[in-house]
């Protein structure tokens, strides 16, 4: 008899850091999915906000295919074409000189947390070395990045962290001003709060932040994994800002599913990175870089982006006629397709319940934190999709105030 996975066979065989849903997903097309059984989902997580031409999306599956037939991976001894190509589009669709390549968002921004430190030392000396962050700020899982991330539940029982982090109040200027100093070397900043809730950064904030920057000669670095290629209806969010970094990081959205990260910075910056000075084993991998220039080229156009406007506008409509009717949500908020749902004091910590209802009931959605109902599709979901997955929804909130 061949080999069927169960749930607790990862139980059985896996570390016991995650604790997936009871489904076993075993193919996807578009926003829909399918499980062990044959039973059809409409996604609304996207692969947390990762998956964003939904699943085995043609552009994707064919740039795949023709890149898996000709040349997978050579390591950083050599450069290849698909990683040049990347690069060069990255380029020219951003305030960016150069980029940096690698496997993942939290490699991204481990990378541009030591250019900042690298380029302090350069231009300023070994004194210059605080990093201002944000409570509720995520930045991934590495020991430096969740040092900097403003979660310290992720950061706790790894024994000491880097040192010169400092975290002030999103959306609060005063508080940053407090800490900043000759001897901060960045602020890092999410244009919206992902993991923290889905907040979106006042123009006032970002526009606060660049000026204390520029006055401390110190470098803005805006984490935009979750945030950009697309998500908030411009290729990156820090567009609607009109702010521009010195350094951003992108992975989730710019490879549509495939493991990709990229840092990208400035001629001046960028020179901090001397040879030698940092690395990633996978970084510029031909599959990759194929697979996220695809996405890239396909996302970055009038079609895609001004639907991504249009499809926020509805599922904010149906998620207030659902408020409507059962009064669980105190605020809908978020940018293009990222897009949060706080539960009210009455429903305080129990967005997470919502979940298991929501699969029973056909739909996969997200949270963030334990009070926020996170919503991150594919960029381009049907019309229809959206609408039946609103309706699923519906039924599964119905079930939570009924319970």
């Amino acid at each position: 008899m061949p080999y069927t996975p169960s749930r607790q066979d990862f139980d059985h065989y896996m570390t016991p850091n995650y604790a997936p849903q009871s489904v076993i997903p075993v193919r996807g097309e578009g926003s829909r999915l399918w499980d062990q059984q044959g039973r059809e989902y409409i996604d609304f997580a996207g692969g947390i906000a990762v998956n964003s031409l939904g699943h085995c999306h043609p552009v994707l599956v064919d740039a795949l295919k023709t890149q898996g037939e000709t040349l997978w991976h050579l390591s950083n001894v050599y450069t290849n074409e698909p990683a040049l190509k990347l690069a060069k589009s990255l380029v020219e669709r951003t305030f960016a000189d150069k980029v940096y390549l690698c496997s993942s968002g939290g490699e991204a921004n481990e990378a541009a947390l030591k250019l900042a430190r690298r380029y302090a030392v350069d231009h300023f000396g070994e004194k210059k070395d605080k990093i201002i962050s944000f409570a509720q700020s995520f930045h991934g899982r590495t020991l430096f990045t969740v040092s900097v991330g403003g979660q310290p539940k992720y950061s706790q029982g790894f024994g000491p962290v880097p040192g010169g982090i400092l975290h002030a109040e999103y959306n609060d200027l005063e508080s940053v001003r407090r800490l900043m100093g000759d001897d901060t070397c960045a602020i890092m900043v999410e244009p919206m709060q992902g993991e923290g809730g889905l907040i979106p950064a006042t123009p006032e904030f970002l526009q606060g932040l660049r000026a204390l920057c520029d006055e401390h000669d110190a470098l803005l670095v805006f984490d935009e994994v979750q945030t950009g290629v697309g998500r908030c209806g411009t290729f990156f969010a820090h567009e609607h800002y009109g702010v521009t970094p010195d350094i951003l990081t992108s992975a989730k959205s710019l490879g549509g599913g495939f493991p990709v990260g990229a840092m990208l910075t400035t001629d001046k910056v960028a020179a901090s990175f001397a040879f030698g000075t940092h690395g990633s084993t996978y970084g510029g991998n031909a599959l990759a870089s194929a697979v996220a220039l695809a996405a890239i080229e396909f996302i970055d156009t009038p079609e895609v982006l001004q639907g991504i406007a249009q499809r926020h506008d509805l599922f904010r409509k149906r998620l207030e006629e659902i408020n409507e009717r059962f009064g669980v949500f105190q605020e809908i908020r978020g940018m293009g397709l990222l897009i949060g749902a706080q539960m009210t004091p009455a429903y305080q910590d129990r967005a997470k319940d919502i979940l298991p209802l929501a699969i029973e009931e056909g739909v996969m959605a997200l949270v963030a934190g334990p009070n926020v109902l996170r919503l991150a599709p594919s960029l381009v979901i049907p019309e229809a999709d959206i609408l039946e997955g609103m309706a699923r929804l519906e039924r599964a909130i119905e079930r939570l105030v009924n319970a």
